[in-house]
């Protein structure tokens, strides 16, 4: 009896039943090999047990690309090569290598990048669109630009961005082509897009050097220049005022000044509407 009561469990119940340390009332099943351990698991063959983040994946991308020439499938080669190993398409890598790119304004690599990503039928955004126009814009491919903005403004007539026409009306504007430029203007005052503090200004610059000073005159009644601008400082909604001045930057973002937080004209108001 003694014997019996000293022996160990037969294996077939050690293979049965287990107890589980979170929660001892459940019993857990697994299954045990001639009592000598649980089963060995042997990782997947298909899948890396080393997890490389998206930054350095992007930087491997933006290096396997750098050294190439400008031939078409030599690019698509190689950018078919680098994703032929990922279980999903790596779309945050790819729009990572994008900014870095365009950073190094490199903007031949941009659109060759660019088109190879819609040609596969991802990242079909509006903000893929515009990376490609501006890249195309900054190349002087401006007839490719022109397609590209057609085609966008008939599939989209009533959702496009006011951020298209401001980057057309801009194109437009640096290489003389006037016509074009009040077409887009036109089309944008037809659709009830209110045109921003940088299309008003390249607009009247337009009408000051062909001498319409009534167009200028109806423009500038039209669409006032601003006192108050809204932004988001430190995640806060802020209302900043706005200095007038006759000369504009193209790089800058409506010649809207920085903030500052020691700035006396920073005021914070959620309730006042925009002017």
């Amino acid at each position: 009896m003694s014997s019996l009561l000293g022996s160990p469990p037969p294996p077939s119940i050690l293979a049965m039943t287990s107890f589980n340390n979170k929660n001892p009332f459940r019993l857990a099943f697994s299954v045990v090999c001639a009592a000598k351990g649980p089963r060995p698991r042997f990782p997947r063959v298909w899948k890396a047990r080393k997890k490389i983040g998206t930054i350095s994946k992007s930087l491997k991308l933006v290096e396997c690309i750098k050294g190439l020439s400008n031939v078409k499938e030599e690019v698509y080669g190689a950018l078919d090569s680098f994703i032929a190993w990922e279980l999903e398409f790596p779309l945050i890598t790819v729009k990572k290598a994008l900014k870095t790119l365009e950073m190094e304004k490199d903007w031949k690599r941009i659109i060759q990048v660019t088109k190879w990503l819609l040609s596969k039928g991802q990242g079909r955004t509006m903000g893929s669109y515009y990376t490609l126009l501006n890249a195309l814009a900054e190349d002087g491919r401006i007839e490719e630009a022109e397609e590209l903005w057609l085609k966008l403004f008939s599939e989209n007539l009533e959702s496009l961005p006011r951020i298209f026409f401001s980057k057309m009306i801009s194109i437009y504007y640096n290489n003389s082509m006037h016509g074009k430029m009040f077409e887009v203007f036109a089309d944008m005052e037809e659709l009830g897009i209110k045109p921003n503090g940088l299309i008003v200004k390249l607009v009247g610059d337009v009408f000051q050097k062909l001498d319409m000073h009534e167009m200028y005159e109806k423009l500038t009644k039209k669409y006032p220049p601003p006192t108050w601008e809204y932004r988001y400082y430190k995640g806060k909604r802020v209302r900043i005022r706005l200095k007038q001045s006759n000369s504009f930057d193209m790089t800058a973002n409506d010649d809207l000044p920085q903030l500052k937080q020691t700035d006396n004209s920073v005021v914070e108001d959620d309730n006042d509407p925009l002017e």
